[in-house]
């Protein structure tokens, strides 16, 4: 659930901060000739090309290391749900195993308990994951209203008439099948973390560093693929 929302977030929040640019772009009057040459909001390009906006944006330097400071933060809540759902699970494996031999009063006791922490426990669960969902898309236009700039700026450069979003896998998206060598993920993660200075996250003690989301470096063309969901709260 949360996943969606965030990629209905990323879809609209693009929508609106590149648009906004070139809308910003194309009313401004040149004064100077640096002004001349800066990037309009219109493009002669004719090339169309790709990009994962969600990969992107958690794919960078910045965005790995804000979305693991938020799942060490909800880390706490994590193992309490866990104490929730463990203890939830104990009164329902002993009704289970107790319940036939139980006189009337004591199994509709228990039934009680078992549907009182049962509400209990979804309601935390609910509220956890919506908590970490609005972080998460607050971490996501942060950083997206210092991308988006830096993708009109690239695709103007580079001749591209159109950047089609490929974040939600085909038939949710209108794209079905596009080739590598027209995505500009890679280029602009690349590009991002050397403007935005933020080093790569350090792997944790012990284990393997985690490979950022980036698409393939292969030629060859792909289908699109489903995106995996940026991590929730678990039970």
């Amino acid at each position: 659930m949360t996943s969606k929302f965030l990629r209905l977030f990323l879809a609209s929040a693009v929508i609106l901060t590149i648009s906004a640019l070139a809308q910003t772009s194309s009313a401004a009057t040149p004064s100077s000739p640096a002004a001349a040459a800066a990037p309009t909001g219109t493009s002669t390009g004719t090339k169309v090309g790709t990009i994962n906006i969600q990969d992107a944006i958690f794919g960078c330097n910045e965005g790995r290391r804000d979305l693991d400071t938020l799942q060490k933060k909800f880390e706490p809540k994590q193992s309490d749900l866990k104490t929730q759902n463990d203890e939830l699970e104990a009164l329902k494996k002993q009704l289970t195993t107790q319940g036939p031999s139980l006189n009337e009063e004591a199994a509709a006791n228990l039934k009680k308990q078992i549907e009182s922490k049962q509400k209990l426990f979804d309601r935390s669960v609910q509220d956890a994951q919506e908590d970490f969902g609005n972080q998460q898309q607050e971490i996501a236009g942060r950083i997206l209203q210092k991308m988006a700039p830096m993708i009109v700026k690239y695709s103007q450069e580079n001749g591209f008439g159109i950047i089609v979003d490929t974040s939600k896998p085909w038939p949710q998206s209108p794209v079905l099948w596009w080739g590598e060598s027209v995505d500009i993920t890679k280029t602009v993660v690349e590009a991002y973390n050397v403007q935005s200075g933020v080093a790569a996250p350090a792997a944790p003690s012990g284990a393997a560093k985690p490979a950022a989301p980036k698409p393939s470096t292969g030629t060859a063309p792909k289908p699109a693929p489903a995106t995996p969901a940026p991590t929730t709260p678990k039970n």
